[in-house]
């Protein structure tokens, strides 16, 4: 039993892993989870997103948007935002999980990290990158976008995360094992017992 008082002590933490397409993020938190497998104070979360489930990328919880319309109402939803036509959902549960002392890793978007700070106090972002040519190779692969539309997404899109935040840059342009480590390594800074 905890027998600090209140406020005392450590507690959980929000990681929120960002970045833009093609860098990696569904890789290395993979890559994070399985070494993490048995451990009950690491919790990566399965988001709710309005795409179909087997549309490939990160294993989440398919709805319509009627659907995510009717969690989100009820309140189901610890953070939510909309990003290139679709819906995403953060579990209400993962504050509770906070509060137990777990570390929890969701992976988010830049543009909702405010939202994500208002719930969350104890905030770290890992942000994962990787080099503009190397990002336009694995969008390429995807065979979802042409060329034209590649290369237009990069040019608008920065690699830095604005804002005041504890923010840890991972370069996932070389191979998943190091990049992987590198995940492996800062959450390991992230649990309340390395602060």
């Amino acid at each position: 039993m905890d027998t600090r008082p209140t406020g005392t002590g450590p507690s959980g933490a929000m990681v929120v892993v960002v970045g833009p397409s093609g860098a990696g993020k569904d890789t290395l938190m993979a890559y994070a989870a399985r070494h993490f497998a048995n451990r009950e104070d690491v919790l990566f979360v399965r988001r709710v997103i309005t795409r179909d489930g087997a549309a490939g990328g990160e294993d989440h919880d398919a709805v319509s948007e009627e659907t995510f319309e009717t969690l989100e109402s009820a309140g189901r939803f610890a953070v939510s935002w909309g990003a290139h036509g679709l819906r995403y959902g953060i579990p209400a549960e993962t504050k509770a999980a906070v509060d137990r002392g777990q570390l929890v890793v969701a992976n988010g978007s830049r543009s909702a990290l405010s939202r994500f700070k208002a719930v969350y106090p104890s905030l770290f972002v890992i942000n994962v990158t990787a080099s503009p040519d190397v990002l336009a190779a694995r969008l390429a692969a995807r065979g979802r976008e042409t060329k034209a539309e590649i290369l237009r997404r990069l040019e608008r899109s920065s690699l830095a995360v604005a804002g005041d935040y504890r923010v840890i840059t991972i370069d996932n342009s070389g191979s998943v094992e190091t990049a992987g480590q590198a995940m492996v390594e800062a959450l390991q800074g992230c649990l309340p017992a390395a602060r």
